[in-house]
């Protein structure tokens, strides 16, 4: 739809940013880190190019570039852009120089800090846009080797064995995905998201691959993107990877990669295997209610802030899988609406991009809170900090009452949509999912109160208020979630008939 490959561009202005610091990796800290800043905020600034020129009312691929690459395998780079991945490209673009002025004070080699950051967005980047399997796998395996090595060389004292865990569990499931698709493209001869889609709606794919064959390779892709959300049970990796990872790439990890896998859930196992998932939806609902309600419950339990907010992202990301499931599961039964499916649709694509702001904002602010602290983490560690500190501490307050859902804030809009849609699909697992609510609601007030109220102890004696660095962070992300909180049909206008379309399309009879 444009002569100009902007979509590329997306992809590779952080990649050449990347190689420029790897070329300059002698250069001063304050360069380094300016480079990096700059070249990061090209995804917001070609992102907003790419809103100016974006039409809602087309549901299919815009700005598409398509090239034959290999045509033995008939594969091709296909870049595409609709609502959905518009919006968590300009989530990159918002979270991403976020990330790296969390990492502004690092001098401990910051160009390759820099270069293998621009490194891990220009990945995640070419997950959202990439519209053919075989482009799309290598942006997903790429995106694992900086965020290893960012985890284990710039982390914490089990930064290295979080690092070794991360990308053990997360390749493993990748093997699983690989293996699906290897066996999809040899009975389909094509890898192209498009036309297997195309295929499976009108019931290719299941005569392609009928009985235990589909279910292999349908599990296999399961398997892939259930461990980077991740999806209960498949957690186990995500509480050490956040703890001990730098503040910037924990912001990175639980703001952008997180929603690789949701993505990847919408983008490929939906619309290619709806039978499987459907067949699956009953035991999957559980399994995300897992999340939910084990997620908010184990953070409770925590006494590092760090693990706490861990286990909070894998609680919120539940409930997309929830409302995802909950849709799937209500297909071609009696009693699925259209309105009920529009709701639950739309509501996981807000909570994946509200998620990421408030989340980003809270391990920023918890990233501020162990530098002040000499490393500490511990709940016990603190007391006093709105004292000492009260600019921060409002601030704080901000993205913590919005991954609370307070009404007012962005975090309350995709929350609400969510539960609306899915009472209408399964009350029962919805009704079960208040369990998470009430969960989240006891440990964010209990981190609010030990650590911010009260006598001043601990860590929380003589606590610095913000820096400008660190105020102008925290203001731009809290002035957002208002912003989007007050105003949520500035993003809903981007993916509106795209939901629509998919509503209706499982509601045909």
């Amino acid at each position: 739809m444009s002569s100009l490959p902007l979509l590329s561009l997306i992809i590779l202005v952080p990649w050449a940013g990347a190689l420029l610091l790897a070329f300059l990796g002698k250069a001063s800290a304050a360069a380094a880190h300016g480079l990096a800043l700059l070249f990061s905020f090209s995804t917001l600034a070609l992102g907003l190019v790419a809103l100016a020129g974006f039409d809602p009312a087309v549901t299919g691929p815009q700005f598409s570039e398509s090239h034959t690459w290999i045509r033995a395998l008939n594969v091709r780079y296909h870049l595409g852009l609709d609502g959905m991945s518009l919006l968590l490209v300009l989530l990159t673009g918002l979270v991403s120089p976020a990330a790296l002025l969390a990492a502004w004070k690092n001098d401990r080699d910051p160009a390759l800090f820099g270069a293998l950051f621009l490194l891990l967005q220009g990945a995640a980047l070419g997950v959202f846009l990439a519209l053919d399997f075989f482009p799309w796998f290598l942006f997903w395996e790429l995106s694992l080797v900086p965020a290893y090595f960012l985890i284990r060389l710039w982390g914490g004292p089990g930064g290295t064995a979080a690092a070794y865990q991360f990308v053990v569990y997360t390749i493993g499931g990748s093997a699983f995905m690989l293996l699906g698709f290897a066996a999809l493209f040899g009975t389909a001869g094509t890898m192209d998201f498009g036309e297997l889609a195309a295929l499976a709606a009108k019931g290719e794919i299941a005569r392609l691959l009928p009985g235990i064959a589909g279910t292999a390779v349908f599990v296999g892709v399961l398997l892939g993107l259930a461990v980077k959300v991740p999806l209960f049970p498949f957690h186990s990796w995500l509480p050490a990877t956040y703890a001990e990872a730098p503040a910037g790439a924990t912001m990175f990890l639980t703001g952008i990669m997180s929603k690789m896998g949701v993505y990847g859930f919408l983008r490929i196992l939906w619309p290619i295997f709806p039978d499987h998932l459907h067949a699956a939806a009953p035991c999957l609902i559980w399994l995300a209610l897992g999340g939910v309600v084990f997620g908010a419950w184990a953070a409770m339990r925590q006494t590092d802030i760090k693990r706490m907010m861990a286990y909070s992202s894998v609680n919120h990301l539940a409930y997309c899988l929830l409302a995802l499931f909950a849709v799937s599961y209500a297909t071609g039964r009696d009693g699925l609406t259209g309105e009920a499916a529009g709701a639950a649709l739309a509501g996981t694509l807000l909570q994946m991009f509200n998620h990421g702001l408030s989340a980003a904002a809270l391990f920023f602010a918890l990233g501020v809170i162990e530098e002040r602290a000499g490393g500490k983490r511990g709940i016990a560690n603190f007391g006093g900090v709105r004292t000492a500190a009260p600019v921060f501490a409002g601030l704080c307050g901000v993205a913590l009452f919005s991954s609370l859902g307070l009404p007012g804030l962005n975090g309350f809009v995709g929350e609400f949509l969510i539960f609306r849609g899915a009472w209408g699909l399964h009350p029962v697992a919805t009704s079960v999912a208040t369990l998470g609510l009430l969960g989240t609601a006891l440990f964010l007030l209990t981190f609010w109160q030990r650590v911010f109220h009260g006598p001043a102890r601990g860590a929380g004696i003589g606590f610095a208020d913000v820096t400008g660095r660190e105020r102008l962070v925290l203001a731009l992300l809290a002035a957002l979630m208002l912003l989007f909180g007050v105003l949520p049909g500035l993003l809903t206008k981007l993916f509106n008939p795209l939901v629509t379309a998919w509503a209706g399309h499982l509601t045909l009879p």
